[in-house]
């Protein structure tokens, strides 16, 4: 099957409907493993050294000096264009804008009972490490989107990790847009020796305690087995970017077809659906497409992953919503007119985006929101990447003399329910030393 073709879903029987929205199978996935447990073993047992090692393996330059250095940093930023500086700032106050409005306040202080006070705070994560890819396209946004929360959230030790180009030194545009969100150590580092160097440490790359961002096959796997085997923890398992577009016929094609190419170009495991309750709309898209393709500088890349999406034809929106929530995607664009009235009925979505005017580029770079989100399928039970990812929430509780009479009862006949006459012990040496 491929985009090409419409898919009609009331032909299709329940087990055709599953098979139809299950996410492909990645076939390599035993070699990817064992490629990285080799890469991950070697890091471990000899830090930089392996590092620069598998760097000239993977990454074809030879490098010295892992972390980039203030001049290389400061050089960086001069060889970036004033127009994409300009457009950095911009996109980092829309994206601080949004996170700064939606950060968790730490619940006020609350007295459950006469003298038993009870609380949570908000404490940050401090040692955080960030990977930013730069394959095929360096990714100056997720350095925004992983660095604004991040600084928000009060992370005290940022540790970003990038492939290097064949100048060895991290893309120009990623250095800047970090440097702009306050971010000093950077290391040129690629793949899943990156994920070691920030779960193990090494001489150069400080351990932290969460790795944050989206990145190859490699890199996927490395964050899965780390953060299985280590107490490390990762933001999500981020697999192949995906976009699912609902229509109902009312917009042009174009907008439509851009939408589902925007996702497409990412890489020929991408995935996109469009699905519609206009059949001939479907059609106009399917045209739009192909001609656009003749002259899209990304066609080469585009073209793979079309062979693996689809166009289903469906009776009305409610079905497509329904299609929707089974297959949870990574970007949802509800394109159809008086888009709002179907959010309620969204229940798995990494980012949704409402109505004609909505692109998904808008999210991936200045809109505000995260465009870190979960894939195949974990937007039913992840969420995208936020301020609150970087803080971890503590427990308080105080109690008074009274506080703990009135508990009393409570707690040593549950502890001694559950056997434990230590438990018991604590609360009846303090009320029989206080009598």
């Amino acid at each position: 099957m491929s985009i090409q073709e419409i898919i009609n879903w009331n032909e299709l029987d329940k087990s055709a409907k599953k098979r139809l929205i299950e996410r492909p199978n990645v076939a390599i996935d035993d070699r990817i493993r064992a490629t990285v447990e080799t890469i991950l073993d070697k890091v471990g047992s000899s830090g930089d050294q392996a590092i620069k090692q598998l760097t000239l393996e993977y990454d074809g330059v030879s490098i010295d000096q892992l972390k980039m250095n203030d001049i290389e940093i400061k050089n960086a930023i001069k060889r970036t264009s004033n127009q994409i500086k300009d457009e950095l700032k911009k996109a980092i106050e829309n994206v601080t804008i949004f996170h700064q409005n939606t950060m968790a306040s730490p619940s006020s202080k609350i007295e459950v009972k006469p003298g038993v006070f009870c609380e949570k705070i908000i404490k940050p994560i401090n040692n955080i490490g960030l990977y930013i890819p730069a394959g095929r396209n360096p990714l100056p946004s997720t350095a925004i989107m992983l660095g604004v929360p991040s600084k928000l959230a009060g992370s005290k030790n940022r540790i970003l990790c990038s492939p290097p180009n064949k100048n060895g030194l991290i893309d120009d545009s990623i250095v800047t847009a970090a440097s702009f969100c306050g971010i000093t150590d950077m290391f040129k580092i690629g793949g899943a020796q990156a994920i070691a160097a920030l779960a193990y440490g090494t001489e150069s790359v400080t351990k932290v305690d969460k790795i944050f961002g989206p990145g190859n096959s490699f890199v996927t796997m490395a964050k899965t087995i780390l953060s299985s085997t280590t107490e490390i923890a990762i933001d999500m398992p981020a697999g192949p970017t995906e976009v699912l577009v609902i229509s109902d016929g009312n917009t042009e094609p174009d907008y439509v077809a851009y939408d589902l190419l925007s996702q497409a170009e990412h890489g020929p495991d991408s995935q996109v659906i469009h699905i519609s309750s206009d059949r001939e709309f479907i059609k106009k898209v399917q045209e739009s497409i192909n001609r656009i393709m003749q002259n899209l500088a990304t066609k080469d890349i585009a073209k793979y992953a079309l062979l693996n999406s689809k166009s289903i034809w469906v009776q009305d929106i409610k079905a497509a919503i329904d299609i929707s929530n089974s297959y949870a995607p990574e970007h949802l664009i509800i394109s159809v007119e008086n888009s709002r009235q179907y959010l309620d009925s969204i229940e798995s979505a990494g980012s949704i985006f409402l109505g004609y005017w909505s692109p998904e580029s808008a999210g991936d770079y200045c809109s505000g929101t995260n465009h870190v989100l979960p894939t195949s399928g974990y937007a039913k039970s992840l969420s995208g990447v936020s301020v609150e990812s970087f803080t971890k929430s503590v427990s308080v509780q105080e109690l008074t003399k009274t506080g703990l009479e009135n508990l009393s009862k409570t707690i040593t006949v549950l502890a001694r329910a559950e056997g434990l006459e230590a438990h018991a012990k604590a609360v009846e040496v303090r009320l029989r030393d206080n009598d």
